[in-house]
């Protein structure tokens, strides 16, 4: 396996086993850690909406959520559950993981680190913070907590990793 792609890197879901981010080969996707108590948090609706979007097409949406930033994501287990449930996610919700410092999930890490993802260096400054990684499981851009996942930037960038244009 490719040491540059994401696939080598095993994610906790929220019943507490892992899942494997090779399970998601040949998707494009769009990683972002999120919190239920950040002034972002409207975005969970916007990633929903994006994911639809997209709908019937190799793309998928990840979140992470994260109390890194401010606390903002008290939550955890079937809690998170019952809040994501109720904005409407209709994409994986992982278990709550760390993004950033000494403690941060390899996944994380390895988005920090251009020697070992060949590409970018991006550590989230805050709450969702979004990643794009390829159909090979390369990361190929990352956008701000202040871009919108239904900006056209971000719906542009999917649809030219899709093979659309």
């Amino acid at each position: 396996m490719d040491d540059t792609s994401i696939y080598q890197f095993d994610v906790p879901t929220l019943d507490g086993e892992h899942v494997s981010l090779s399970d998601y080969k040949d998707k494009v996707l769009l990683i972002v850690n999120t919190a239920s108590e950040c002034g972002f948090t409207p975005q969970l609706k916007d990633l929903a909406v994006l994911k639809d979007e997209f709908k019937g097409q190799d793309f998928e949406i990840l979140a992470f959520p994260s109390n890194d930033f401010g606390g903002q994501e008290p939550r955890d287990g079937a809690e998170l559950v019952a809040f994501c449930e109720n904005v409407g996610t209709n994409y994986p919700v992982f278990d709550k993981i760390r993004v950033r410092g000494p403690y941060a999930h390899p996944l994380y890490k390895f988005f920090a680190d251009r020697k070992k993802n060949g590409k970018l260096k991006s550590v989230p400054k805050w709450n969702f913070h979004k990643f794009l990684v390829d159909k090979a499981g390369v990361v190929t851009d990352f956008f701000y907590p202040f871009t919108k996942p239904t900006s056209g930037k971000v719906k542009k960038k999917i649809a030219r990793l899709l093979g659309k244009k």
